[in-house]
């Protein structure tokens, strides 16, 4: 049986590309646990596989690499999904695009709203206002679909360590708020669909509010 640190040490070697063979799917009892906090200061192995995952993500958002190495285009992973129990998320949102009034697009100034890898990631504080993505969420460990309101909180504010061992804080909302949510919840042990409710997946909570 592999080990852990075998399979960490596999998915950190400078020829290998994480592709959806290294992802785990649901069933798997990883991703049913809690992970386990990553030791501070972090070790280069943790900060390899950190960015190990942020390469996955922007190689499944790249049509020519998604297709070379067949990948499903995502914006967030957690190591729990490699089957690592660690706290370490990554997390790879595109810039929405802007236009002026005449319709025309306003270059961004950045690429991504959010490009980072966060450890031992938690929620601090959030809303009271609950929110879900229109037309509900998906999972590179779930190979279904499954419809429903993956209900959240609007608003969060989380507490993280970046790859130079600093402690950081952000607050997120919208659709933002939602992808982190969804990380930090497989540290936790926990799935999106465990969000949704199962005897009416499209039920409309008082206040809720919707994510286009």
């Amino acid at each position: 049986m592999t080990t852990q640190d075998e399979r960490q040490n596999k998915l950190i070697r400078p020829s290998h590309y994480i592709t959806m063979d290294d992802i785990i799917r649901e069933g798997n009892p990883t991703l049913r646990g809690v992970a386990e906090r990553v030791a501070l200061p972090l070790s280069n192995v943790d900060i390899l596989l950190g960015e190990k995952m942020i390469q996955f993500l922007r190689n499944s958002q790249d049509p020519v690499m998604a297709e070379k190495l067949e990948l499903r285009a995502g914006v967030g992973l957690a190591a729990p999904q490699l089957d690592i129990s660690k706290r370490i998320i990554a997390l790879l949102v595109p810039s929405e695009p802007k236009f002026d009034e005449e319709g025309n697009e306003i270059p961004s100034k950045e690429d991504y709203a959010l490009n980072t890898v966060m450890y031992n990631a938690r929620i601090i504080s959030h809303s009271v206002e609950e929110a879900a993505i229109a037309t509900g969420e998906g999972c590179l460990s779930v190979d279904r679909e499954v419809p429903g309101y993956v209900v959240r909180h609007a608003r969060v504010t989380i507490e993280y360590y970046d790859k130079n061992s600093e402690k950081k804080k952000i607050r997120l909302k919208g659709f933002h708020s939602m992808v982190p949510q969804h990380e930090i919840d497989h540290t936790d042990g926990i799935m999106f669909y465990d969000h949704i409710d199962p005897e009416n997946p499209w039920k409309m909570r008082e206040g809720m509010q919707i994510i286009d």
